[in-house]
């Protein structure tokens, strides 16, 4: 049995991106598979059966370094592709492969406007970083693994499985986030119950956002553990979703997923990955992308990108 170790440090949504890659080298080869990230990512693989150990780092590297040599792995597929993880193959010494991130594609386009990126989406990449042990794509696309003791009984809450719409409303970066009026108009416009989703951080907009919209919008966000949002997401109709790591989690699901994009922009490759979905974007912005990944603010000030989003045409993509 071969041993393998597989390196992606951040963030919820490029773990969850990285799923295909570990079931197919699971599945395909006779292999012990370890898995390195973030502690504060631990949670996300901990349930997933294709992996057979996590290592976390809190801060360095130099953390576990020790520990990973004393391991002996055979291979080493490195999916995050930075001075960390170089750190880590220098120190390992093991035939490794990388996943080549694209930077200077992804500033041009950021930058000049000038798109050089492949059209393909970012986990058919990945899978040529595994190319050389001849690991196929199954194409049955993303896992999810919810612990049964964080599923979520909906109707507790008076929801019914399948009939509410699930609205993740947060990102890390605002200039990923639709401002708060535009999602009011697009929750009080909707005739079916909606729960709002998010982390801690955007609990004060969702009660907010519940307040102004009306009873049939239930604010979630912070209320629940990262597998609860999860789950939440599993069990509603359809998601409506910003570029975001929930995101990738109602593609997991096979989820309807109504992707609504501002600084970002779908060429970077990150869309939703085999499951039905819309983009909704502005597009010939001449700013627009402004980074690859996000701002506090806009950096010209007038944040066109999401404050020009047709909400009607949100509208028209969920209602029949």
């Amino acid at each position: 049995m071969k041993k393998i170790l597989i390196i992606r440090f951040s963030s919820i949504g490029d773990i969850v991106l990285t799923t295909p890659v570990v079931r197919c080298l699971k599945q395909q080869m006779d292999v012990e598979l370890h898995f390195l990230t973030k502690s504060a990512h631990k949670n996300i693989l901990s349930p997933n059966p294709h992996v057979d150990k996590i290592w976390t780092i809190d801060e360095k590297i130099d953390e576990v370094i020790p520990d990973l040599k004393a391991e002996k792995y055979d291979h080493l597929i490195d999916l995050h592709h930075n001075l960390r993880t170089l750190h880590v193959k220098l120190h390992l010494g093991v035939p490794a492969t990388s996943f080549p991130k694209l930077n200077i594609e992804k500033w041009l386009l950021a930058n000049l406007k000038i798109n050089q990126l492949p059209n393909i989406h970012i986990v058919d990449r990945y899978f040529e970083t595994v190319k050389k042990l001849d690991i196929k794509n199954d194409n049955t696309g993303l896992d999810y693994f919810i612990p049964p003791n964080e599923e979520i009984d909906t109707t507790e809450y008076g929801l019914i499985p399948n009939q509410y719409i699930a609205f993740a409303i947060g990102a890390k970066f605002a200039t990923k986030r639709l401002p708060t009026h535009k999602i009011i108009k697009i929750c009080e416009r909707l005739p079916h119950p909606i729960v709002l989703l998010g982390g801690k951080e955007d609990a004060t907009n969702g009660n907010i956002i519940s307040k102004k919209s009306g009873t049939h919008v239930f604010n979630a966000c912070g209320q629940f553990s990262l597998h609860g949002s999860a789950s939440w997401v599993r069990q509603s109709r359809l998601l409506i979703t910003h570029d975001t790591g929930l995101m990738h989690t109602g593609a997991a699901f096979k989820k309807r997923i109504i992707s609504i994009w501002g600084n970002t922009v779908p060429a970077f490759g990150m869309y939703p990955y085999q499951t039905d979905y819309e983009t909704i974007e502005v597009n010939n912005l001449k700013c627009r992308p402004c980074s690859k990944i996000g701002y506090a603010a806009c950096p010209k000030g007038h944040f066109r990108c999401m404050e020009e989003i047709d909400v009607e045409e949100v509208l028209e993509k969920i209602l029949p």
